[in-house]
Order: C-alpha cells, then sequence, then structure tokens
C-alpha cells in the first residue's frame, strides 16, 4: 500500500504557489491582500461599513462583525497552542513581513472564512462577494510563503465553522410582543373592549 508523505506535500504545494510570486503583478496582488487582512482588518472594517450602510439589518451586521473579531482571537489562541514555525524556503524569500513567528492556522483564513460566511448570511451581495475574496485572501498567504496549505485549510475550517455556529445569534431580531390576529371583516378590538363585552354577556360570572 503507498502512502502519501502529507508534510512533503505541504512543502511542495506551498513552494510551488510560492513561486508564483515571482511574477510581479501576482506579488503585488499578494501583498495587498496581505496587508489588508492583517488582524482581519479587512473584514472587520467591510463590517462596520455594512452596519453603516444597511440600516435594517444594522444589529445582524454589528454582531457579523463580532463573530469575525472572536473567530480571528480563537485563531491567534490555537497559534500559542499549536507553535508551528513558519515556512522557511532555501533561495525563496517570503514577500511580507509577519507579526508573529507561529503558523497554524492562519489567521488571515480564519477571519476570510468567517467573514464570507457571516456576512453572506445578511444580503445576497455579500454572499456572492466575500466568498471569493475570502479565497484570494487565503491563496495569497501562500504566495507570499509565509504559510503552508494546511495552515490556511485549517484557519478556514475554524473561520467558517464559527461563523456558522453564530449565525443563529447573528440574524436574531429583536423580541417584539406578539402579533394579534384579526378576522376579516370584524372590527379590531382590545382586552377592554373583550372585557367590557365579557361583562354585558355575563362572562364575568361564570
Amino acid at each position: 500500500m503507498r502512502y502519501v508523505d502529507c508534510a512533503a506535500a505541504d512543502r511542495r504545494l506551498m513552494a510551488a504557489l510560492r513561486d508564483c510570486g515571482s511574477e510581479p503583478r501576482v506579488a503585488a496582488a499578494a501583498r495587498a491582500l496581505s496587508f489588508t487582512g492583517e488582524h482581519g482588518a479587512l473584514w472587520l472594517a467591510a463590517g462596520l461599513v455594512g452596519a453603516v450602510a444597511d440600516r435594517e439589518r444594522r444589529g445582524a451586521w454589528l454582531r457579523a462583525t463580532a463573530l469575525v473579531g472572536a473567530a480571528h482571537l480563537a485563531s491567534m489562541g490555537v497559534k500559542r497552542l499549536v507553535r508551528r514555525p513558519r515556512p522557511e524556503l532555501p533561495a525563496r524569500e517570503p514577500l511580507v513581513r509577519t507579526v508573529g513567528r507561529h503558523s497554524f492556522p492562519s489567521s488571515h483564513a480564519t477571519s476570510a472564512a468567517a467573514a464570507a460566511v457571516a456576512f453572506g448570511a445578511l444580503r445576497p451581495a455579500a454572499r456572492h462577494l466575500a466568498p471569493p475574496l475570502a479565497a484570494a485572501m487565503c491563496v495569497s498567504r501562500l504566495v507570499v510563503g509565509v504559510h503552508y496549505p494546511t495552515d490556511v485549510a485549517a484557519g478556514a475550517v475554524l473561520g467558517g465553522l464559527a461563523a456558522r455556529l453564530g449565525v443563529r445569534w447573528m440574524t436574531r431580531s429583536p423580541a417584539g410582543p406578539a402579533p394579534v390576529r384579526v378576522l376579516a371583516g370584524a372590527p379590531p378590538q382590545t382586552p377592554l373592549l373583550n372585557r367590557r363585552r365579557g361583562w354585558m354577556c355575563g362572562g364575568a360570572n361564570d
């Protein structure tokens, strides 16, 4: 039976994508995505813009933004536990500098996936725009050479799962009075009017 060396495959795929960064336009795009994704900045800003622009769902946008931030913090906590070093490739320097030394999971991928799920649950436009941008953000971390593919995959799973678990809380409606059903053709009734009618009909003595 033939076994696959997952670690070697991880390194080969990362090296192949890092080689794509030798093309100046690809490198510039990857750098820009990586820069805007630091600490989930792009997604947190997008959530706040959504809260301002979409007054009807302002509370949901703010809760979605909080979910993205929570997912990002969770990824940083996992990094401190796993402590996987950043990848090193011979003769291939990373295209960007990193804030931390640990690689697993990718916090960029975590916040991107969380935003794609959370924001996509609010508006059709976000459902169409956020996932492709999130995927590009994930790939950018491989092109700049600061993550292994397994780092990105784990981050995406963590972010997507965290947002999915919080969707019901995020989209909850404010509590309000129970709707009153009125029969067609009947005049509107109030509790006081109903009580008076009960007294007139002798219902108060039942």
